[in-house]
């Protein structure tokens, strides 16, 4: 059997920067699974696996197939209970929600701004009209339009993750002495404005840098191995 997780890339196809892709690579990992990454462009999702779904990530696991980032991670707590946890129990689970919720609005959100046209100039033509289309229409700007917000967003940036800093000022990660699918949750914001980008939203001095750099390093160094943008 071959476990697949389908991811998005644009033009580069080495070049995988999903934050939700990379929260279930992570996942995967942490959890001692293989699986074939499939880097997929935004055009190309609705062909995989029959029209399976209409986004990634996409795990494909023997005759399972289970779509979104956070459903990935149940499922695969669920199916794997022998290998280490994600959320270290329900209450892990329940808190990993909430960083959910969090992340979207404090880590990902904020930062499309500074990363849009960084993303949309890294695309192949035909998802270069793609997301055009479908990201003008979801914000109800051009893609300029947003952008021209990119240097007062980048400026807010480091306050809107206080509380995340504040955490680690008492461990070295958010799941405590080793990571949980929290960490990942965030670490996958941060990385998609790595590889899609490479804009240095933070101090290097930062803790959260210090953190991040800790999670590049997890896993055989697997998020370090794609590299940043230029």
């Amino acid at each position: 059997m071959t476990r697949k997780l389908y991811t998005l890339c644009g033009a580069d196809t080495d070049r995988h920067f999903s934050p939700h892709a990379w929260k279930a690579e992570m996942a995967l990992r942490h959890k001692g699974l293989a699986f074939d990454a499939v880097p997929t462009s935004f055009t190309k999702i609705p062909q995989i696996e029959n029209g399976a779904s209409r986004t990634v990530p996409l795990l494909v696991d023997g005759d399972r197939t289970v779509g979104d980032s956070f459903a990935i991670a149940e499922y695969l707590e669920e199916a794997y209970p022998d290998a280490p946890s994600l959320f270290g129990g329900p209450g892990g689970k329940a808190a990993a929600r909430f960083i959910e919720r969090w992340s979207l609005a404090n880590v990902q959100a904020p930062m499309m701004p500074v990363i849009i046209l960084d993303i949309y100039d890294k695309l192949a033509a035909e998802d270069q009209a793609y997301f055009r289309e479908s990201r003008e229409a979801r914000l109800g700007k051009t893609l300029e339009d947003v952008a021209a917000g990119g240097d007062a967003a980048l400026a807010a940036y480091p306050a809107r993750l206080e509380p995340l800093r504040q955490t680690l000022s008492f461990q070295p990660f958010l799941g405590g002495e080793t990571p949980l699918f929290s960490d990942y949750i965030v670490f996958g914001g941060l990385q998609w404005a790595r590889v899609a980008s490479g804009v240095t939203l933070l101090a290097q001095d930062d803790p959260v840098s210090a953190w991040f750099e800790r999670c590049l390093d997890l896993f055989d160094g697997a998020g370090r191995k794609v590299p940043a943008a230029a």
